[in-house]
């Protein structure tokens, strides 16, 4: 028995050192790490389904096809020029419509695929303004993390969490919604207060940047109406099914593919056009995580850990704002899908000793706002920053550190707060 915990142990330290080191693709050290489990047989082959959450994996599969579909008709492009055009020229309209708008979609698609499409408008505007564009590209950083913390579908962990716990998407939109909106407000009040001084701009060169957007034509980046028409009717339908989901007894994932099914049978877009754009390494690495992750259920041990914990937290409320600020530096660290996919057990465990309802929250917060300490903390952090990169603009590791621990503590320390004033002490 000693044996297999000590395998199971080096297995996961061993991967997680290779997910951190990045010289190998995280894809393939988690199916290794699987393969080595497997193999070993320290999770039997029966059992495999038992840990392997293809409720998580077939959520994502669903939502990439449905959102790599909606790409194609310039939907992403129409609404960053919009945005541009509501911003009426003012740079500090500029940041906070932007953020706002990256926070909505970010609380309904993937993080990713939204600073993708945004963040070359915001350079071209920034640029157009005469203005240093790391504000406008902090600001879209922060409200993407922020943003994807607010729904069931936001971000990974969230949807690794309601898979594991059973909560709805309106759980997490009433519990999760209301901090994020506050988190928000002060993230956007923060960057006014350290960035409105370089965020001005005068008069007559507001009126030039008016006209140079106002020819912007947001109709031309309509690649094909139809299938325009046909993204938003299926994305507001999924959205709506997600608001009703529990009601009809359908889990998110059923949503989410049963929408990627009408998306393809409605628009007729070629398969293989959207299913190759599918995030293959992603779904492949959540699979060997589980595995991973399930080996230390298998042999006890985070039973063991939650034991120990236990022990020492003699509250919900004080291991709500253990888990939470765990969670949070922890992300800033290291990737918080294999941090969440290792809390979960744990969690479940410490059910046998106290109502951990509340701690499912205190993940969330945590794991998701966490991915704004550091440059590498989250994968939309790595995105817009490579694509400042290509274009000349340098946002260093520390100077992406000094914001981003400030915004972490700062909307963390009010999360955990609001939690604690919902559930107790």
């Amino acid at each position: 028995m000693l044996y297999t915990e000590l395998l199971a142990i080096a297995v996961f330290l061993i991967t997680y050192a290779l997910i951190i080191d990045e010289r190998i693709h995280r894809a393939v050290a988690a199916m290794a790490g699987a393969a080595v489990i497997v193999f070993t047989q320290i999770v039997p082959w029966e059992k495999i389904p038992e840990y392997l959450d293809l409720g998580t994996i077939f959520l994502l599969m669903g939502m990439m096809i449905i959102v790599n579909t909606a790409r194609k008709s310039g939907l992403f492009e129409y609404i960053a020029i919009r945005t541009a055009k509501l911003a009426n020229g003012s740079p500090i309209k500029v940041l906070i419509l932007f953020s706002i708008v990256t926070a909505v979609v970010s609380a309904f698609l993937d993080n990713v695929t939204t600073v993708l499409l945004l963040t070359p408008m915001l350079l071209y505007i920034a640029k157009l303004m005469k203005l240093n564009p790391v504000p406008f590209l902090l600001s879209e950083i922060f409200a993407s993390n922020v943003g994807g913390a607010a729904t069931l579908i936001g971000d990974p962990p969230n949807i690794m969490i309601a898979s594991a716990s059973g909560l709805t998407f309106n759980d997490f939109l009433m519990t999760m919604g209301p901090i994020v909106l506050v988190d928000m407000v002060i993230m956007l009040v923060m960057l006014y207060l350290i960035y409105g001084k370089g965020l001005r701009v005068r008069p007559e060169e507001q009126q030039k940047i008016v006209q140079t957007i106002g020819a912007l034509d947001e109709r031309a980046a309509i690649l094909d109406r139809s299938l325009f028409n046909k993204s938003i009717a299926t994305i507001l339908l999924v959205v709506f099914l997600f608001f009703i989901h529990s009601s009809l007894g359908l889990e998110p994932a059923i949503i989410a593919l049963t929408g990627a099914a009408i998306i393809l049978l409605w628009s007729r877009v070629q398969p293989d056009e959207i299913l190759e754009k599918i995030e293959w390494p992603a779904l492949f690495f959540f699979g060997g995580l589980f595995i991973i992750v399930g080996a230390l259920v298998e042999t006890g041990l985070i039973a063991q850990i939650a034991g120990f914990v236990i022990s020492y937290v003699h509250t919900t409320g004080e291991a709500m704002v253990l888990i939470a600020w765990f969670a949070a530096i922890a992300s800033a660290i290291v990737d918080n899908i294999p941090l969440t996919a290792t809390l979960i057990p744990l969690i479940q465990d410490m059910g046998m000793a106290m109502d951990i309802k509340p701690l499912w929250w205190a993940l969330s917060l945590g794991a998701c706002l966490g991915g704004n300490g550091t440059a590498i903390a989250a994968s939309a952090n790595v995105v817009v920053i490579g694509i400042a990169e290509r274009e000349g603009i340098s946002i260093s590791f520390m100077e992406f550190l000094k914001m981003g621990m400030l915004i972490l503590f700062v909307t963390v320390g009010v999360g955990v707060g609001m939690l604690l004033l919902f559930f107790g002490w």
